[in-house]
């Protein structure tokens, strides 16, 4: 494992070669995502919901047990292991390697229990077409350590350029968090105004998932491991202005994917430029003008100068 600065690295990621490593480690993410939002209140858009990027890994970030406990859960992918952790002082911790969800999902749960902060979840992914219960998944047990890492590497590059587009903007925007549903790092900016009821759709998401999402008008984007090659980095407007999808976006490259329903660049262009960081910010600046264009957003008072 790489000791040096890692500012200037983009890994590759081709989706063909560590889908079954990455398939597994969503499912994992959910598990882990899951006990994080019962163990605290609703906060607006499900802010209380995704995982946060660290220098190891994904933590859920600090949680409150119903017994008065507070704890947190950390995916450490340099020393490959699952840490719980308690502020009274317990610590237990599960190797990742390569085991079926469902022996994930039973090992956390014992853990949990152990440490006094046991958590029962609804154990069906979401946002999977044909889901299999986590406690009956024998299907997905892939883990390669080194695709892991690569992975890590690459969203600590995501949030730092993300976070940095983040700040540009003065009005209400989201943490650069990563949402289980779908394993993507993402940034949200608001108009502040309501928006329509959305429609739903998403595998094993009730109508009150989506409609607490998508309450109000939103400029959304950010990174996902799907698709061809090395994934997507993706930019949408809810709900779709009028003339969106048909705005001029840049860099070269970039394009309006309407399966999708969003604009998209694709990982590897990013990772193979001259400057990476900069090429990213042009096509996360250009799709956010073209939603804030076409949808008429104040943006003399969202934007920073």
């Amino acid at each position: 494992m790489r000791t040096e600065p890692m500012a200037d690295v983009w890994p590759a990621l081709p989706v063909d070669e560590w889908q079954a490593t990455r398939d597994t480690l969503q499912l994992w993410t959910q598990i882990v995502g899951k006990v994080r939002m019962m163990n605290g209140p609703l906060v607006n858009h499900w802010w209380n919901v995704p995982l946060y990027v660290t220098a190891r890994g994904l933590t859920t970030s600090l949680m409150w047990h119903p017994s008065g406990e507070a704890f947190q859960i950390d995916f450490d992918f340099r020393s490959h292991v699952l840490e719980v952790v308690t502020a009274s002082g317990e610590q237990r911790t599960l190797d990742l390697r390569p085991v079926p969800v469902a022996q994930f999902y039973a090992e956390l749960m014992d853990v949990l229990e152990k440490l006094g902060v046991g958590t029962e979840i609804w154990p069906v992914p979401v946002e999977i077409e044909g889901a299999i219960p986590f406690p009956e998944d024998h299907v997905h047990a892939g883990y390669d350590r080194q695709q892991v890492e690569c992975f890590w590497i690459a969203l600590l590059q995501v949030r730092r350029v993300l976070h940095q587009f983040r700040s540009r903007f003065i009005g209400k925007v989201s943490p650069v968090h990563l949402f289980w549903g779908a394993l993507d790092l993402a940034v949200t900016r608001f108009s502040g105004r309501p928006a329509p009821p959305h429609p739903g759709g998403a595998p094993n998401c009730g109508p009150r998932v989506m409609l607490e999402a998508y309450s109000h008008e939103v400029s959304s984007a950010g990174y996902w491991p799907g698709g061809d090659g090395d994934g997507l980095f993706y930019s949408y407007a809810y709900p779709e202005p009028a003339g969106y999808r048909d705005m001029e976006v840049r860099p070269d490259g970039a394009r309006f994917e309407a399966e999708l329903g969003e604009f998209v660049l694709p990982y590897q262009l990013v990772r193979e430029a001259d400057d990476p960081d900069g090429l990213l910010l042009d096509f996360l600046q250009s799709t956010y003008e073209a939603a804030a264009t076409t949808a008429h957003w104040d943006r003399a008072a969202l934007e920073r100068s």
